[in-house]
């Protein structure tokens, strides 16, 4: 998959929780273009072009970025902090998708300039279609802005 043809990067280490994301999205044919990454090591890596992602190119970001907050390595609201406060990164809609419900996790994530928090629905139903909406939303209808 070349670089510009990246829509989705789901950080997810739940491959339970990965699979369900997935299949919701190609519900709708908007997982061909999706990265899936397993923690926020790997996503920062990938994000900035560094490590064994070196040879990407930076400029091809992700249309959208699909974050777990509770992950190995490097947590979901580290991953966040790194994402908005960097220039090149900061406009790439950022929704957390997570298990927690936790004020302070959601308030933090906002304070950082998370675009939407999700908390993962627990029914398999309602997951795939929360997953479906936000999609629909943030891959077609939203206008980003330019880069």
């Amino acid at each position: 998959m070349k670089n510009s043809e990246i829509d989705v990067l789901l950080v997810e280490d739940n491959m339970g929780d990965a699979e369900l994301t997935i299949r919701a999205l190609k519900k709708n044919n908007l997982a061909n273009k999706l990265i899936h990454l397993e923690n926020g090591a790997d996503a920062l890596e990938y994000i900035f072009a560094e490590g064994i992602y070196a040879n990407r190119i930076l400029d091809n970001m992700p249309k959208l970025i699909l974050l777990d907050l509770n992950m190995p390595k490097v947590g979901g609201i580290e991953v966040l902090r790194k994402i908005k406060s960097d220039e090149r990164t900061k406009k790439i809609p950022v929704v957390i998708l997570t298990s927690s419900k936790e004020y302070p996790d959601i308030e933090k994530c906002y304070n950082l300039g998370v675009n939407s928090y999700i908390v993962k629905p627990v029914e398999f139903a309602n997951f795939v279609k929360a997953v479906d909406e936000l999609g629909l939303y943030w891959l077609l209808l939203n206008q980003p802005p330019s880069r």
